[in-house]
């Protein structure tokens, strides 16, 4: 029996996951406030539906691809605290059918994940949180990364369509478990963003280019994600379009920074990191590609007209 999935939040992540997903020969269905992106997805083989409730009524499996965890939490929830008459006219919770199996793609937290998951579960509506990493080229190419929070069995019934639209995928607990591995991912990716173009501007003024300071790097032991995709894709050659932004990483910045909190940590570099994403709003945009943290370590370097 063929898998019908549903895609809500048809952006630069959700568009591309529904279009693999169709070009996979799943029937899919998309669901997004913005009539351009109903448009682009449908273009690319995806059936777009003006409503969340015809979107449910016709699949097993849907997908979230939005901003933030309060998103997630109003989509499935509803407004806490309102008694808006149309609420359970626009909420999972009520809309769903027993069955019906969650995947949240979005970079959100682990609370948010078990108390949406805690509550679909009293519907017989099961929850998986698996934020991506990849970009915007990852989900239209089935290419991205996976982290995975969820029950193995709930897990087994959705790995097709998790393998139809991701590379590689890693399980690393429960609900929950995925947003924690994600967020300490993406500190990770924001101190190397900062901490490789040190590295860089450092040998640059001692005469070695940057791309054979690169090369160097990427074949010892300081390589990462930073020296060995974003650097050569989009800070050497300027182009600054990975298609993720510096609000998106402020914000991922700021889910380890209370995430840490919460657990009582003190983290010392993480925190400094922290500052300096938060400081760089002074020069820098939200709307800004997040690779151009670059430049406030190096503006003659790094910087457009550099």
């Amino acid at each position: 029996m063929t898998t019908t999935v549903g895609v809500i939040g048809l952006g630069n992540m959700g568009g591309g996951m529904a279009a693999t997903l169709a070009r996979h020969d799943f029937p899919v269905f998309g669901f997004d406030l913005s009539q351009a992106a109903r448009d682009k997805a449908a273009a690319a083989g995806v059936t777009p539906v003006s409503s969340l409730a015809e979107l449910l009524d016709t699949i097993d499996i849907v997908i979230l691809s939005l901003p933030k965890a309060e998103h997630v939490e109003q989509l499935c929830l509803g407004k806490e605290g309102t008694q808006e008459e149309n609420q359970d006219t626009t909420r999972l919770l009520t809309l769903g059918k027993p069955g019906l199996i969650v995947i949240d793609t979005t970079t959100s937290t682990p609370e948010t994940s078990r108390k949406v998951a805690a509550a679909l579960a009293t519907r017989g509506i099961d929850f998986i949180d698996a934020p991506v990493s990849g970009g915007p080229k990852g989900a239209a190419s089935g290419s991205m990364s996976m982290v995975i929070g969820a029950e193995e069995e709930v897990l087994a019934r959705a790995m097709p369509v998790l393998e139809a639209m991701s590379g590689s995928r890693v399980h690393v607990g429960g609900c929950g478990a995925g947003n924690v591995a994600k967020i300490a991912n993406n500190m990770l990716a924001a101190c190397h963003l900062i901490s490789t173009a040190e590295a860089v501007s450092m040998a640059a003024r001692a005469g070695v280019s940057p791309e054979k300071l690169l090369e160097g790097v990427n074949a010892g032991s300081g390589r990462s994600g930073a020296s060995q995709v974003m650097f050569p894709n989009w800070v050497i050659n300027k182009a600054y379009d990975s298609g993720f932004t510096m609000g998106l990483m402020r914000k991922d910045v700021g889910l380890a920074s209370d995430l840490a909190a919460a657990l009582g940590l003190e983290l010392p570099l993480a925190n400094a990191v922290a500052q300096l994403w938060d400081e760089s709003r002074a020069s820098l945009d939200d709307s800004e590609d997040f690779c151009a943290i670059v430049q406030r370590t190096d503006s003659t370097l790094f910087g457009h007209g550099a």
